[in-house]
């Protein structure tokens, strides 16, 4: 995978943030939107951070023997790649529309950038996040166990991205148990606040916009 950071075209996008948490449908329909809007070249590069009702979210890969407890919440397929996830207040979605035509055609980089981001964030609160081989999403170890902290799933779209990452702040953790989180049965899910990181949604959010300077657009 590609690390080299590419030189970006000079663009102002737009951050939107969501004060009351959106309904996947609703969500769905505001990107797939957004997606046509940017292909045509009528909207700038859009990033927006949200948050979701309790909610699963099947990706193309779910297995449906993961989706343990299918009447705890609703669930949603969508068209991102990944397998099963949880959405739910405490959690920092991020939905990232970018051109890839403006940067640099390449899925990867833009996951790997995604990737970059939280990892970066993480460090602005004294975390350790990272890769792993073989494994979506950012990982911390805690305990001498792996345990996941952010997810990652994207969609494109003639070169145009959408869905996104999600970091967990300070949902309900409980919550993840209504499926086997992104296929891996033998991890567990953390969180900030788990780590004894008492940050809030604003300071998340602040360290967001700080870190993606050079690296986002």
């Amino acid at each position: 995978m590609k690390t080299a950071l590419k030189t970006l075209p000079v663009s102002e996008p737009e951050w939107r943030v969501a004060t009351a948490p959106i309904p996947y449908p609703e969500a769905l329909a505001v990107m797939e939107e957004r997606v046509a809007a940017i292909e045509a070249g009528a909207a700038p590069e859009l990033f927006w951070l949200l948050e979701h009702p309790p909610l699963y979210t099947a990706g193309t890969s779910a297995v449906a023997e993961e989706l343990i407890d299918a009447a705890r919440f609703p669930v949603y397929e969508t068209g991102r790649g990944g397998k099963h996830t949880y959405h739910g207040p405490g959690q920092r979605v991020i939905y990232a529309h970018c051109d890839l035509r403006r940067r640099d055609k390449d899925v990867r980089q833009h996951v790997w950038r995604l990737e970059e981001w939280i990892i970066r964030v993480l460090k602005e609160f004294d975390v350790t996040g990272g890769r792993r081989e073989g494994r979506i999403g950012i990982w911390v170890e805690r305990d001498g166990r792996d345990e996941k902290i952010a997810a990652i799933g994207v969609r494109v779209r003639r070169w145009v991205t959408y869905h996104g990452l999600a970091l967990n702040i300070n949902p309900d953790l409980s919550h993840f148990s209504g499926i086997v989180p992104c296929g891996l049965p033998e991890f567990g899910v953390t969180s900030l606040h788990a780590l004894d990181v008492k940050a809030t949604m604003a300071d998340v959010d602040q360290a967001f916009r700080k870190t993606a300077a050079g690296l986002i657009f």
